[in-house]
């Protein structure tokens, strides 16, 4: 995971991860896992606080100014900005069972 913090008018960290998103991209109702968290690592502990950790799985379910995320059957609100902080991948939808 990286922690470098970045300079003035430098670009945004990218993640490792090929497939990978900030959460602030991912359309509503989209089913994604957490693949990197790219903050200050003040910032890294609070979300894995709040249950957003690597390999978590959430749901988005609201996109506006701000996110709201399903995670740990809680629904929480980010901003956009911090949003932009979690890199993610979206998950194939589940079968509905018959």
């Amino acid at each position: 995971m990286s922690q470098e913090k970045a300079s003035p008018g430098a670009a945004p960290p990218q993640p490792a991860v090929r497939n990978a998103c900030p959460l602030s991209r991912v359309r509503a109702g989209t089913l994604v896992r957490i693949k990197e968290l790219l903050a200050s690592p003040e910032i890294c502990q609070r979300l894995r606080e709040l249950g957003f950790c690597e390999q978590q799985q959430i749901k988005l379910l609201l996109q506006n100014n701000n996110v709201v995320c399903q995670v740990c059957n809680v629904r929480l609100g980010l901003s956009a900005k911090l949003a932009d902080s979690i890199w993610v991948e979206p998950l194939e939808p589940r079968p509905q069972a018959a």
